[in-house]
C-alpha cells in the first residue's frame, strides 16, 4: 500500500504510471514528473505523443523480427550489407549492440527471447522456426549464434544447432571474451566485437 502523500491525484497517477518501468522505483518517478511539469505544454505533448506514435505504429521486420517504420527493416533492405551472414540474437537491444561494435556487416534474427521453462517459453513462443526457414537460402554461408552465456542461453543455442544440423551452413558462436553468465548487455563494445570477430564454430565450442 502507497503511504506517501500527494497533493493532487494527477501528480499520483502519472508517478504510479511511470514506476512501472523497469528499474524505476517511486522517488525517481516523482523526479521525472515533476521535470515534466517544469516544461511547457509544447514539450510535454510532443513527449507523450512520440510513445503513442511509437507504440500505435512500430513494426517488426517480416525478415528478421528486430523493429522498423516499415515493413522490411533498414538493415534487411540495405544491400550493402552481407546477406550470407545472420547474426541470431535474444532481442531487439542486441542488435543494437552489436550493431555498435562496427564488426559486423551482416544480417540478424531476433528470436523475441531465450529457451526458459521456468517462465514457460518454450521452442515455439521464439521465432525459431523462421530462422530455420531462413537457413534454406542457398546464398546462406554462416548463422551466429549470439545468446548470452547463461544456462538458457546455451540451452537455446543446443536447440537451435540441432535444429540446423543437417542444413548446409556453418554454425557459429562467440568466442568466450564473454564471461558465464553474460548478457550482451553488460559486455563492453571491445569485448563484444572481438567475441564476434574470434568467433569459433558452435561444434567445437561445446563442452569447453
Amino acid at each position: 500500500m502507497n503511504s506517501e502523500k500527494y497533493p493532487s491525484k494527477l501528480l499520483e497517477n502519472a508517478v504510479n504510471e511511470f514506476s512501472k518501468l523497469p528499474g524505476i522505483g517511486r522517488k525517481s518517478a516523482l523526479r521525472m514528473v515533476l521535470h515534466l511539469l517544469r516544461q511547457n505544454k509544447e514539450s510535454v505533448s510532443a513527449f507523450g505523443e512520440s510513445l503513442i506514435q511509437l507504440r500505435n505504429e512500430i513494426k517488426h521486420c517480416k525478415v528478421c523480427h528486430n523493429i522498423s517504420d516499415t515493413e522490411i527493416c533498414r538493415i534487411c533492405a540495405n544491400p550493402s550489407r552481407n546477406n550470407s551472414v545472420i547474426c541470431v540474437v535474444e532481442n531487439i537491444r542486441d542488435v543494437m549492440l552489436v550493431e555498435n561494435t562496427h564488426q559486423y556487416n551482416g544480417l540478424y534474427h531476433v528470436l523475441g527471447g531465450i529457451i526458459s521453462p521456468m517462465d514457460g517459453i518454450g521452442p515455439n513462443e521464439l521465432e525459431i522456426k523462421s530462422l530455420i526457414e531462413r537457413a534454406e537460402n542457398p546464398d546462406l554461408v554462416e548463422i551466429i549464434l549470439a545468446l548470452p552465456t547463461t544456462m538458457e542461453g546455451d540451452t537455446t543455442n543446443f536447440y537451435i544447432f540441432r535444429k540446423l544440423k543437417d542444413k548446409p551452413v556453418r554454425v557459429t558462436t562467440l568466442a568466450r571474451g564473454l564471461a558465464v553468465g553474460d548478457d550482451l548487455e553488460y559486455t563492453d563494445e571491445i569485448t563484444l566485437g572481438r567475441s564476434l570477430v574470434n568467433r569459433v564454430l558452435y561444434e567445437s565450442s561445446v563442452g569447453k
